[in-house]
């Protein structure tokens, strides 16, 4: 299985044509069409189904996508590492995976700090909930992940940061529980609640304990924006924290914090063992001075 091979691969699943992916990686037809399919026999699997307009990926070619899009990015990010292994300028890309909260500012405060002094460095964010960042990190896709659970220090290190997250219920401002303070676990039994799935699983047991069984989650997602729009909707009440959706004025939904109080707090981790070049190095000290300051 060639890199080659999978860069055709992945063009020809965003083009949804062989013939548009040869022309956009200048190669003939003929060429990648017999890539794809000798792509194809190694696997055992087709990869599209191919109609006289477009082509469409298969469940196995949806598997390779991802697959693919991982090998890609690690072997361009091996490359370019390699590149700079003994450069003293500093000059590379730092790959960060976040999960979502609004404390993330904190961080965007020490990028913005090195790259006043390296201006050079370039900064990757990948979103998604902890699971899907860990996931890559441990892959070797990311150099460092933005986290909101507990962390197994013998697999991480870990700089925790001192702000924290505050869990809540938003809902739309005329809703009936907005005239309330605060929201207990009773207040969303018997109504339709949104949530994300790794915090149905990891966060909401600590708070609700066994009553999370009895909580009807009719949305499940991994980000908030999307989901905020189905609570402002009335589909249900969103459980995310504080500062992640607009409450202001302006905006058509509220948010009210739990009792008791569920807070969270944000972890910045990498590998064990990981081998800094030039850039992550600056960009942990930078972090670090940051965090004895606060």
């Amino acid at each position: 299985m060639e890199l080659r091979v999978l860069r055709y691969f992945l063009e020809a699943a965003r083009q949804q044509s062989i013939t548009k992916a040869a022309q956009v990686l200048n190669v003939t037809q003929p060429t990648m069409s017999r890539q794809i399919k000798d792509l194809e026999d190694e696997l055992g699997e087709p990869l599209f189904e191919r109609s006289n307009y477009k082509i469409k990926l298969t469940k196995a070619g949806e598997l390779l996508r991802d697959r693919a899009e991982d090998i890609i990015t690690l072997a361009d990010k091996t490359k370019k590492d390699f590149e700079l292994f003994d450069e003293d300028i500093f000059e590379g890309d730092i790959h960060i995976g976040a999960a979502q909260s609004k404390n993330i500012i904190y961080l965007g405060q020490c990028v913005k700090r090195l790259q006043q002094e390296y201006p050079k460095i370039k900064i990757h964010l990948y979103d998604g909930d902890s699971e899907r960042v860990m996931e890559k990190l441990d892959r070797g896709i990311l150099d460092f992940a933005l986290v909101v659970e507990n962390v197994d220090l013998e697999k991480y290190n870990c700089l925790t940061f001192p702000q924290v997250d505050t869990w809540g219920v938003v809902m739309p401002k005329n809703d009936e529980l907005s005239a309330k303070k605060k929201i207990t676990v009773n207040d969303l039994i018997g109504k339709n609640v949104i949530c994300s799935r790794q915090s149905i699983r990891a966060d909401l047991p600590k708070i609700f304990k066994d009553a999370v069984n009895k909580m009807n989650f009719c949305v499940t997602g991994d980000l908030s924006y999307n989901p905020s729009k189905f609570a402002e909707s009335g589909v249900g009440y969103l459980l995310t924290f504080d500062g992640i959706v607009d409450t202001s004025s302006e905006s058509n939904v509220c948010f009210r914090p739990f009792s008791p109080e569920l807070t969270t707090q944000m972890h910045l981790i990498w590998r064990k063992y990981f081998e800094f070049n030039h850039v992550t190095k600056a960009f942990i000290e930078e972090v670090e001075r940051s965090l004895k300051k606060k």
